[in-house]
Parts: structure tokens; sequence; C-alpha cells
């Protein structure tokens, strides 16, 4: 199976940073869970993808496809660019709204196989058919499936079931089971059964298990995930401590003790997304230090973006006022292109750091190294960083203020001993406040999804007038015919199982090739419109 590994050579290009493989999401979900489950899934993927169609910037993700597996398996969505195309996904999601909830029969047992086979093999054939016209930045597929069974007895039939099937273009086999209970914590068990000392698992790989809870919060996080930079070719950054007393650690050229770590965003910048207070404002500009940080850390193959600590801070000692921009996190690297005993040292030390720190009471103030170009005979500016530990082995990195970007702001000692009158009148109020211990911002809603989502409805709704007067050209419906919006697997399906009591229908795959289509992408739809308004000639 694919471990992320890339087949391009040179750097990648900022327009590479973000966006994530394919993802082919299968809902295994039987009757009667899926009507517990079906609206919480539904919204979740609706928030999720109001996002994912509205940041602004580089996509974040590439394809998308959906198959439904409940008595047969069927393919409600081909694979589509998410970006530019929230109507059809919107129209997955009502398709998925409308499946049957009630009753009961008895799943074949290969369904779930024939989805990720059938889910497979639309993918190779979208990669050849794109591949003719430009060239692809992603030629792996991650697969998820989304089960209210055992997750493990689902891994299982997997294991069975595939252990025959080309998996190479598989970069990641993922189950997600949903339960009704309550966790304490997401856990990615792999594997999900420890292997015998002569054998690994069936497929030659581990398939991921994971478990969520049945609630829109944990579903819509779940997929939030996807919109991270989860690339494992290289290490984004360079952490550099003054080592002089160790000699068995990980070293850079300059004789520091150098731990590889992998950036991560900790939200999302309100700049990236259109019509919000924040963004109207530019406040948070996507060109402002956090995004050069993090293209510069994808940036280059040669040599990683550094970050060198200069001195150590008492835990209280920065101002909150001197941050500035968004925060990121630092964790151990999990690239792939290093050894084994090299990871799990690095891992160690990274560890060792957070403790330490931790019972020191202390942050740590970097300087953000940027990537040399070549000889110049202009010194770069820097970044000041201050880097805060926590109890998760996580590093938060956030920029801090230099004496250049300093302005004066007169802060006078506040007075000892106000008025009786005001103190008692302000006490009051403050006592009729509800006080929290923490700030949870999972509470905190701020009705952005619903602005979103009409954004995009009346931004795409401007094409959908165009679009159903060319397709009712080219197949014209009888007076009072209604038009289906389920879609059809792109190949040729795989043989299914007829159902007892049901003639199997025939998908307009079945066709001859000449008729077999793809999603196009909003671009491409304008582009034809254009053509057919303006023809070039008889």
């Amino acid at each position: 199976m694919y471990h992320g590994r890339s087949t391009g050579k040179g750097p990648s290009t900022p327009t590479q940073i973000y966006q994530q493989p394919p993802r082919l999401l299968i809902v295994h979900i039987a009757l009667p869970s899926w009507a517990h489950i079906c609206s919480n899934l539904c919204e979740a993927l609706q928030n999720f993808f109001c996002l994912a169609c509205s940041l602004m910037g580089p996509s974040r993700m590439s394809l998308f496809s959906l198959y439904m597996v409940q008595n047969q398996h069927e393919c409600i969505l081909p694979f589509v660019q998410v970006k530019g195309n929230f109507a059809r996904l919107q129209a997955c999601i009502s398709e998925l709204r409308t499946l049957q909830k009630e009753g009961c029969f008895r799943p074949h047992s290969t369904s779930l196989q024939l989805a990720v086979e059938d889910g497979l093999q639309q993918f190779k054939q979208y990669t050849r058919h794109v591949a003719t016209g430009a060239a692809l930045s992603y030629t792996s597929l991650e697969i998820t499936v989304l089960t209210s069974q055992p997750g493990k007895e689902v891994v299982k039939q997997l294991e069975e079931g595939l252990k025959d099937t080309d998996l190479v273009r598989v970069r990641r086999l993922q189950v997600v089971e949903i339960t009704e209970g309550v966790l304490e914590c997401m856990d990615s068990v792999s594997p999900v059964e420890e292997p015998s000392s002569d054998e690994s698992s069936v497929l030659g790989t581990d398939i991921d298990l994971q478990t969520i809870d049945n609630d829109v919060v944990s579903m819509e996080i779940f997929f939030k995930a996807w919109l991270h930079n989860s690339g494992t070719d290289q290490e984004h950054i360079h952490l550099l401590l003054p080592s002089r007393c160790f000699s068995n650690i990980s070293r850079s050229g300059d004789d520091s003790m150098c731990l590889k770590c992998d950036l991560q965003e900790r939200l999302l910048s309100p700049s990236l997304l259109p019509g919000t207070a924040d963004g109207s404002l530019r406040m948070d500009d996507p060109k402002g230090d956090f995004s050069t940080l993090y293209q510069m850390a994808s940036q280059s193959s040669a040599s990683c973006y550094k970050l060198r600590v200069i001195k150590a801070l008492n835990s209280s000692g920065i101002c909150e006022s001197l941050t500035y921009g968004l925060p990121f996190i630092l964790r151990p690297t999990s690239c792939w292109q290093l050894d084994w005993d090299e990871l799990e040292t690095n891992q160690q030390h990274f560890h060792a750091l957070c403790h330490s720190l931790l019972k020191r009471e202390w942050l740590l103030l970097a300087k953000g190294e940027p990537l040399s170009g070549g000889h110049s005979l202009r010194t770069p500016a820097s970044t000041f960083y201050v880097i805060v530990p926590s109890r998760s082995p996580t590093l938060l990195v956030k920029a801090v203020a230099t004496r250049e970007l300093l302005l004066p702001s007169p802060f006078p000692p506040l007075p000892e001993d106000p008025t009786d009158v005001s103190l008692k009148t302000v006490e009051r109020v403050l006592d009729s406040l509800e006080l929290e211990p923490t700030y949870n911002p999972l509470q905190a809603w701020s009705h952005l999804y619903s602005h979103l989502s009409n954004t995009l409805t009346k931004l795409q709704g401007r094409i959908q007038p165009s679009l159903e007067s060319r397709a009712l050209r080219k197949h014209p419906c009888k007076a009072g015919q209604l038009q289906t919006n389920r879609v059809r697997a792109t190949v040729a399906p795989l043989p299914m199982i007829p159902t007892p009591g049901r003639a199997p229908k025939m998908p307009a795959a079945s066709k001859p090739s000449s008729e077999v289509f793809f999603w196009p992408s909003k671009e491409e739809e304008v582009e034809e419109q254009k053509g057919e308004e303006y023809p070039s000639g008889p």
C-alpha cells in the first residue's frame, strides 16, 4: 500500500502545500442504525464542505467521492473536484438524507469489498482520463469506511476480502466506527490486533481503526482533519537548541541539537473565508508571517526552515499584547524517509523537552532563519517566536513583536483604591455573570456555516440556470417527467449480487465508453458554456 511517498521530483510549490490526496468516503451503515446517524452525518458533511469550498488560496482538497453500502453498494457521488462544486456536494448530501431509514435487510458480505474495488477502479479511470490533458499532482487515494458495525470485525472483513486486490494506488485505508457512547479520546489503533511473529496483516499493511461519537461535533472534527497538511515526505521544521554537552543526539551542521518537527495549524484564519468580519478587515492577511512560515517550511527539499532557540523565558515573562498572528503547533515528525531509530530518538528528545519546560516553567524564545536563496548582499528580516509547552506532546508557537514593530503605549499604574460606589456597582455586575472554568470554542457558535452555505448557494446559483437549460437542450424530457439527481458510477460497475425481490438497476456507466462522463469543475463548465454560446464554426 502507498505510504505517502511522492512520485514527483523537485521542491514543492506553495500550491501543493495544503492539497490533500483524493478521498473516497464509504458510508457502511445498515438499518436501523442509519435512522440515528443520518441527520448527524449529513449536517457534519454539510458544515465541512461549506468550509472546504469557501477557503481562499490553494485548494486543500482535490477529489472526493462517496459510496453508500446498505443491502448493496451504490455510488452516490463519483469523483469531483471539491473546490467549485459545492452544489454537487450539497446534492449528494441531500441524496443521503432521502435514503431508506426504516425496515431491515440482510446486507451481503461482499458489498463493502465491492465498494472499495469499484471506487478504486473509478479513481484509476479518472486519473487516466485527466492525465491525457494535464499532469496530476496526486497519484494515490485515501479510503475511509464509516461504519456502525464493530470496527474490528469490519477490519477483518476488509483484510480477507481485499487480500487479492491490487492496492498499490491506495495511500491509506481507514475504518471509523461510529458509537453511541461518550469517548474520552479518539485513538488510532494500528494494527487492530497484534500480529503473530511470522506474519503481518493479510494486506501487507495495517488498516487504521478509529472510533468517534454519533454527534455532529465529533464527526465535523474528524472531517476537518482532512484540511491539515499531513504529508510525510519531509519534516517541516528544524528546531535548533544549543548543544555543547550532548554527543548522542541529532545534530545540525552548526553543532546544535536538532529536533525535527512537523507543523500543524491550530485554527483556520478568518481572512481565508469570504464575508467574515475579520476577513473583510484583513487583520490577519494570509500573506503574513504564519502563512509565509508554513509555505517556507514545505517549500525546499534541500533544507528545512529553522527555528533557532536563543533564550529561555519565565512562563509569566511575556505580555500577551506582544504576540500576533495565528499560532501553530509543532509535533515530532513522522517523515517516512527517516529510519526508525532516528524517528524514535527524535520523538524521545521532543517529549523530554516538553517535560523539562513544564517542570522549569519556562518558555523558549526562537528566531526564524529564512531559507537562503543563494548569495545576497541584503540581510533578510527575521521573525521571532515564543514557544510554549503543553501537557500533550506538542509545542505551541506564536510570533512575537520586535523593536521595529512596537508602537508606544502608555501603561500608567492602576489606582489602588477605587471609590466604594463604583466598586460595588461593578461587583454587582460581575456577580451576575456565569463563571466558566475554561473557554470551550465548541460552545461558541457564530453562524458561520449558514453564512458560507448561503454565499456558496448564491454564487453557484448564477451558473445553475444556464447548466439546466443546456441539459434540457441535450436531453429533453417529456412533459411532467421528473429528472432524478441520482449520480451513477463513471466506470463499468463490478458485478452486484441481486437483492431478492428487487431487480438490479442498470447504471448509466454500463453505456458505451463514449458516453462515460466525469464531473467537470466549475471552470470547465463555464468554458463549455462559452463554446456553445459562441461556436467557432458550423
